[in-house]
């Protein structure tokens, strides 16, 4: 009993440590995507109405504003955005394309548009061309080199009023890998001047966006910002857009946390089970010592420490076991994804590419107390009816 005990534990205290180290590895992958390829920070406006009437989006002023930004402590990159929907073509398909008009310098500070592991094509002839996400050139069959059409029905002014659909080809310079499967599959960059002509948005930028240090606290900046941006200028973070997806990932630890939790209780109970046991066999040798004028915390301390010390090896050995399988956790899941022929994370369904542990050292600490304090409390019940046992019931039949 006490080796199926101490396995017990060990092998709880295994599950709660691997499974929070991959619950906070796939956090962590999560938010890098969106940070990598997402601004921090994005500016934009309401808009005013010109003088026929007509509302027009955007900053006329972008280039004073974005210096304005700049100065903000902690922000360290300001980038003039034109943004528009289109249709593209290429190869008899067609798929839905979101392009961002933004500057070659300005989209060489993107992280993960810069230094994919996955990028192919020139990044310095952007201002030739277009760079695309590697789920567009997929689905449309592009490669580097290639041309590719984009339409969009707000084009060019008739004589009559209205307006005719605008239909330019591009040559695809530059294919990027963000980390995030729905953008790759939706997203462009065009040089910022050929976004402002395409998009009828001359002299203006839609958006402004920024990076800035700490991410994690960017609420911390948004009164400073609008300050230095102006009354008419509105702001949207990151955490405006993915806070939904973030609690919901907390609410997922909590009670992924609570739900192993159980498993190291009911390891933890097998220790009852062999101190019972323990105490029924050595009866004889307890009446003994009570006789001889062993005290009754004498006796509780001696079974307290035989299931204790179950509990802190199980504890140990849990703690081990578990940081060695999120250490190696990388080609561990890679053994198991090529023995199931690769289909064991699908990047369609969840929005990143790979799985990886992040192991934390509050989740170690709290998996090994709650094992000690669990182990310790179950251990306290038959170590007590051990020391309040009659020495002369224990010694009757003897």
């Amino acid at each position: 009993m006490t080796w199926i005990s101490l396995i017990g534990i060990t092998l709880a205290v295994f599950a709660l440590i691997a499974t929070m180290a991959v619950r906070a590895g796939f956090r962590a992958e999560f938010v890098d995507t969106l940070l990598g390829a997402n601004a921090h920070v994005t500016m934009y406006t309401a808009g005013t109405l010109d003088e026929a009437g007509r509302l027009q989006k955007g900053f006329p002023d972008y280039s004073a504003m974005a210096d304005r930004l700049r100065q903000v402590a902690g922000v360290e990159r300001v980038a003039p955005i034109v943004r528009g929907q289109v249709m593209a073509t290429a190869n008899g398909e067609n798929g839905g394309m979101e392009v961002l008009g933004i500057s070659a310098a300005d989209l060489a500070t993107i992280p993960s548009i810069a230094d994919g592991e996955d990028d192919s094509g020139d990044l310095g002839r952007f201002d030739q061309g277009i760079a695309i996400g590697s789920g567009i050139a997929r689905d449309l069959g592009l490669a580097p080199g290639d041309k590719v059409r984009l339409i969009s029905p707000d084009g060019v002014k008739t004589p009559l009023g209205g307006t005719s659909p605008r239909v330019n080809a591009y040559e695809v310079v530059y294919i990027f890998t963000t980390g995030s499967p729905d953008i790759d599959r939706i997203r462009a960059y065009l040089p910022f001047a050929e976004a402002q002509s395409y998009f009828n948005s001359e002299g203006r930028a839609d958006e402004i966006e920024l990076t800035v240090a700490a991410p994690e606290a960017v609420e911390t900046y948004i009164p400073a910002l609008l300050t230095a941006a102006g009354p008419d200028a509105l702001i949207w973070t990151w955490q405006d857009s993915a806070g939904a997806f973030l609690r919901a990932l907390t609410v997922e630890d909590n009670m992924m946390f609570i739900l192993m939790s159980i498993l190291v209780l009911i390891a933890s109970m097998n220790i009852i089970s062999g101190l019972v046991m323990l105490v029924k066999n050595k009866g004889r040798d307890i009446g003994i010592l009570r006789t001889i004028g062993l005290t009754e915390g004498s006796i509780l301390r001696v079974f307290f420490l035989c299931g204790a010390f179950t509990g802190v090896m199980g504890t140990l050995l849990g703690i081990v076991l578990g940081c060695l399988f999120s250490i190696y956790f990388t080609p561990i899941f890679n053994a198991v994804n090529y023995l199931a022929g690769g289909a064991v994370w699908d990047p369609a369904v969840r929005p990143i590419y790979h799985l990886s542990a992040k192991l934390q050292i509050g989740d170690v600490a709290a998996a090994a107390v709650l094992s000690l304090v669990l182990s310790f409390v179950v251990t306290i019940f038959p170590a007590r009816r051990a020391a309040r046992m009659n020495p002369v019931e224990a010694l009757r039949y003897e």
